[in-house]
């Protein structure tokens, strides 16, 4: 990829960019209530403008569905973007006419793409209404790199391309960790459904030497193991895929942990009366595994202490209730932890980012990624549209 040193090591003064950037942020009652999206450009933005470059900010919000609605605007982004800034930021509509775009402005941004059927449909037509607004293209959206969209991919073909700071940044740490990493390498993967993670487990045996199996998925594979898992969240449809992915990981030398103990209950319910089991005992007919238990969690620290670098996606259980959550945010603190003695961590995922931070950890680790769908998509080893399109 054509990086964007390589555009500000030359004369961008006066030069329009068309920066695709990702400020799909939660907006309740017009108010953002987490600006961190945002927040992670600034520094590369306040570079651009320091170099005097020109930047024309495009972005999706929500699901409008190609429909202009008002709830989905981009006007408190504008305006929390205008105070990070110290100047006002105009919101422009991309089919304003020619004469009516802001060329005088240091910065714009674009109203909702998703207000216009052409961006999710990747019409060249809207490709070409966005790239009126710059010289050059920059891609500083990861998040949205998994997706074939007017902004994402066909306006790269028609301007001098660059991935931005971040998206460069996002890259960098998920090759570190997937295609040059310093062995062992641990991926810690959570999550309900193997059917939704089978992709990555697949090409995880591959890469990794170890996986650490929490949540539902780890449930499944207690089964194909043989475990009495209760009324636990699992697939018993899933079986034979798993004992087929645990043989090619054997193959592969790759060694596939599960749980040993586990906290119980018979409600999944904040603070439900709960107990703690050995998987081996087995699990009553009323209960469900909640969150790995003490065993479970000093066994797979053991196996962190002996990593040099671990990918986490996914939580150990159902963290988000009260009574539940300790097994995701200890391992995670103890992942943080080591990450203070030169452990490369990176993780991502909207569940694994929520998890990190309610374990006070989340700038602990070597790089969190905001992205969800792209983050899956590329430890799944695909290609993504928004990157290929980047490249020289």
């Amino acid at each position: 990829m054509r990086d964007i040193a390589e555009l500000l090591s030359g004369d961008v003064s006066g030069t329009p960019c068309l920066i695709r950037v990702d400020y799909n942020c939660p907006i309740d009652g017009g108010r953002i209530t987490d600006t961190t999206r945002i927040d992670r450009t600034v520094d590369g933005l306040k570079a651009l403008l320091e170099a005097g470059a020109k930047l024309r900010l495009c972005s999706h919000l929500g699901r409008p569905k190609g429909q202009i609605k008002p709830e989905y605007s981009l006007l408190p982004v504008a305006e929390y973007l205008s105070s990070r800034l110290g100047f006002a930021v105009p919101l422009l509509s991309p089919d304003a006419p020619e004469a009516d775009t802001g060329s005088d402005a240091s910065v714009i941004m674009l109203e909702n793409l998703r207000f216009f059927a052409g961006e999710e449909a990747n019409e060249p037509a809207f490709a070409a209404m966005l790239a009126r607004f710059g010289d050059v293209y920059i891609n500083d959206a990861f998040s949205c790199a998994h997706r074939a969209h007017a902004s994402t991919h066909a306006v790269a073909a028609l301007l001098p391309a660059y991935a931005g700071a971040l998206l460069s940044a996002e890259v960098t740490a998920l090759n570190r960790v997937l295609d040059a990493p310093v062995r062992p390498v641990v991926a810690v993967v959570g999550g309900a459904k193997v059917s939704t993670k089978l992709a990555v487990l697949n090409h995880l045996v591959d890469k990794t030497d170890h996986i650490l199996l929490g949540g539902g998925m780890a449930n499944t594979f207690a089964l194909a193991r043989g475990y009495e898992m209760g009324a636990s969240l699992a697939e018993p449809e899933m079986l034979e895929i798993v004992r087929e992915i645990e043989a090619t990981a054997s193959t592969s030398g790759c060694t596939i942990h599960l749980p040993i103990d586990g906290i119980v209950a018979e409600q999944f319910a904040a603070n439900a009366p709960s107990r703690q089991v050995m998987l081996s005992d087995g699990l009553s007919d009323a209960e469900m595994m909640l969150d790995i238990g003490a065993q479970t969690l000093a066994s797979f620290g053991q196996v962190i202490d002996k990593a040099n670098t671990v990918l986490w996606n996914g939580p150990m259980g159902a963290f988000e209730l009260a009574g539940f959550d300790q097994g995701t945010y200890q391992l995670a603190r103890h992942v943080a932890a080591k990450s203070k003695g030169g452990l490369t961590s990176v993780a991502g995922g909207g569940d694994t980012v929520a998890a990190l931070n309610g374990a006070g950890v989340a700038e602990e680790f070597s790089y969190v990624s905001l992205a969800g769908g792209a983050f899956l998509e590329w430890i799944e080893g695909k290609i993504l549209p928004g990157i290929a399109a980047l490249e020289a």
